[in-house]
């Protein structure tokens, strides 16, 4: 059995668990938009100039949170791969 404070951490902790996924979903209904778009447009899948600029900025938004940056780009990295893969999908089906 758990004690009161930790049960109310837990909750915490789900409830931010589930606004990720929630936000996740979100972005992910945007990329691809963004995907059918760059299909239609004769577009490249990726674009390394703009996943460098939004890893850059989103290490800075980390030190600013004191969370490690490393780690927030290792989690944008694994999000843009997976856009990537989407936005290749498209662009086949095109």
């Amino acid at each position: 059995m758990t004690d009161d404070t930790l049960r109310s951490f837990r909750q915490s902790i789900d409830n931010i668990d589930a606004a990720l996924v929630f936000l996740l979903a979100e972005r992910f209904k945007v990329t691809q938009a963004v995907g059918r778009y760059k299909a239609g447009a004769g577009l490249p899948p990726a674009d390394p100039g703009r996943e460098a600029a939004q890893i850059e900025r989103l290490r800075d938004l980390a030190r600013s949170a004191d969370l490690d940056p490393d780690f927030s780009e290792k989690f944008l990295r694994f999000i843009i791969d997976e856009v990537i893969r989407h936005h290749e999908r498209a662009r086949d089906a095109a």
